[in-house]
């Protein structure tokens, strides 16, 4: 069940995200232009949220479908949906922190690998 709760924050935080930025995008040089590097983690930060989000979801329903529960899955995905965005925001004016996505990245990619341990 947090999966599913943190899958909803998640997109209540991404329509927050991106509405926003939202507000500037019609300035072509806000954050320095369009292709410029704060500009674009900003986005990706945006979409974070929808993306692990639905991979929250996914681990909360099939887990409740199957009877399957990993622990160690649910709370890794809900790092990388705290990781993410938070290192994109961080690497988007410190891009000394892009250093850091394997860790919100990792912990997606093992999640997922548990969870498929466990239904296997």
């Amino acid at each position: 069940m947090i999966n599913i709760v943190a899958a909803w924050i998640g997109f209540s935080l991404g329509c927050i995200s991106g509405a926003i930025p939202g507000l500037f995008f019609q300035n072509q040089d806000w954050l320095g232009g369009y292709t410029s590097w704060p500009r674009r983690l900003i986005r990706l930060a945006h979409i974070s949220f929808f993306g692990i989000g639905f991979l929250n979801l996914g681990i909360g329903l099939t887990s409740g479908m199957l009877g399957v529960e990993s622990p160690a899955a649910s709370i890794l995905m809900i790092v990388g949906a705290i990781a993410m965005p938070a290192t994109c925001y961080a690497s988007a004016f410190k891009p000394a922190f892009r250093h850091l996505f394997f860790i919100p990245a990792g912990s997606v990619l093992l999640s997922i690998i548990l969870f498929i341990e466990r239904m296997v």
